[in-house]
């Protein structure tokens, strides 16, 4: 059973980014109405003539503990998840490599009004929300295989975690 531990930028920067305006000096925007807070994330989907696309996913809350049955990762471009409302959400990732290590697996707790970058080939569990809402997707499109599933049904791994 593995325990999801809170996210912070420095615990979770080998899988990508946690995406929040924690440490960033905003510019002042719009007469001063806004803020804008740059460098939040790097997203990287150039490769193989990739192209950027912002997409809705809508999530259903999952039940916990919960078995990890497959990781899938994305060797060609970095996702982004950023919850459309204040909700805590989970990470269970593992290094990039050419199968998940499942002795260097992790599981994170993206408290509300934060979000997270996924580097490209990084292992990772499909979407793992708390409450059925959409998130905001920034991921890749165009050519080429950027999807790569490893399936873990006959593995015991499961993840608990108390809302």
């Amino acid at each position: 059973m593995i325990k999801p531990k809170l996210i912070t930028k420095e615990n979770f920067k080998k899988f990508g980014d946690m995406i929040s305006t924690e440490d960033i000096k905003p510019l002042e925007i719009n007469n001063g109405f806004a803020k804008r807070y740059d460098g939040i994330a790097n997203l990287d989907t150039k490769k193989n003539n990739g192209e950027s696309t912002i997409c809705i996913f809508s999530a259903l809350k999952r039940s916990f503990p919960m078995k990890i049955d497959m990781m899938e990762k994305h060797p060609l471009g970095s996702q982004a998840f950023i919850p459309m409302k204040e909700t805590v959400f989970l990470s269970f990732v593992a290094p990039e490599g050419e199968k998940p290590d499942l002795t260097r697996v992790e599981a994170f707790i993206i408290p509300k009004g934060i979000g997270v970058n996924y580097n490209p080939g990084i292992w990772h569990f499909p979407l793992i929300s708390t409450e059925d809402m959409n998130f905001l997707v920034v991921d890749r499109k165009g050519e080429g295989d950027n999807l790569i599933i490893h399936d873990l049904k006959e593995e015991n791994i499961s993840i608990d975690f108390q809302i």
